[in-house]
């Protein structure tokens, strides 16, 4: 009984399932962060290098600073790609929440919160999208995400 429990507890500790979810939950913050980045680089490349647009819904420049993407004290990012740059912003798995099911998220209970933040930088014009949750206690050594183009 007692080698049944070592060998189950070298087999756990081999395993260590805390750090193989954190593994998953940063591979998923990788692929998101692509994703952002490719559809504001489809949105650019779609409208000569203009982000924005003056009488659609994305009337305002990207943010100089790193800026939370989200629908109340952030940047409001998904009228300007959803859903013709990418079919609904995707979220941290285990910081950011998505609620909308409305094309203009403006239902009751509505909105969104990726945990991911957004700048453009003003002298190079590269836009940067970040997962400052990457870094991840149960990874030692781990930092936070970004991509820059």
């Amino acid at each position: 009984m007692g080698m049944l429990a070592l060998l189950a507890t070298i087999v756990l500790v081999a395993i260590n399932p805390l750090r193989q979810f954190a593994q998953a939950r940063n591979s998923q913050r990788e692929a998101n962060v692509t994703a952002v980045l490719d559809a504001v680089g489809h949105r650019l490349a779609d409208n000569r290098g203009i982000f924005e647009d003056a009488t659609g819904d994305c009337s305002s420049t990207l943010p100089g600073t790193a800026t939370q993407i989200n629908d109340t004290t952030g940047y409001d990012l998904r009228p300007c790609l959803v859903p013709t740059y990418i079919a609904e912003l995707p979220f941290d798995p285990s910081k950011g929440t998505n609620t909308c099911v409305s094309t203009g998220c403006s239902g009751a209970g509505e909105g969104y919160d990726t945990a991911y933040t957004l700048l453009q930088n003003a002298s190079t014009s590269r836009i940067t999208v970040c997962a400052p949750f990457h870094q991840e206690s149960d990874l030692p050594g781990s930092v936070p995400f970004c991509l820059t183009r």
